[in-house]
């Protein structure tokens, strides 16, 4: 399978209650493209003071890496700064929001993948 980028869904949405939109490039979505293994695999941009609010991963796994920008990721309630090559892991059962506090979009992949 091939997806060209002009494929790609963009998408512009608040999440899980955060400030502001996040805006996403859908590179697959759902079961059937992800084989069954997975329901996203996005490209997603936060600009400056925007969040990705709390909540709890129940029944998959989300993984952030992080390709340039900054931010403040909640890790389980501990704050901990993110950069460009850091890895964030979220899994089922536990929480965790992002920010962008800096002055620069902060760009990540971003996969979510079943239990």
């Amino acid at each position: 399978m091939i997806r060209r980028a002009c494929e790609m869904a963009d998408e512009a949405k608040c999440i899980r209650g955060g400030n502001g939109e996040t805006l996403m490039k859908k590179i697959l979505s759902g079961a059937d493209e992800m084989n069954g293994k997975g329901r996203m695999f996005n490209l997603m941009t936060l600009l400056p003071g925007r969040s990705i609010g709390e909540h709890t991963h129940t029944g998959d796994n989300e993984i952030f890496y992080f390709l340039s920008g900054t931010g403040r990721y909640n890790d389980n309630g501990k704050t901990v700064e993110v950069a460009p090559g850091d890895v964030a892991v979220c899994r089922d059962g536990e929480i965790h929001s992002l920010a962008n506090e800096g002055s620069e979009p902060l760009v990540f992949i971003a996969v979510i993948l079943y239990s």
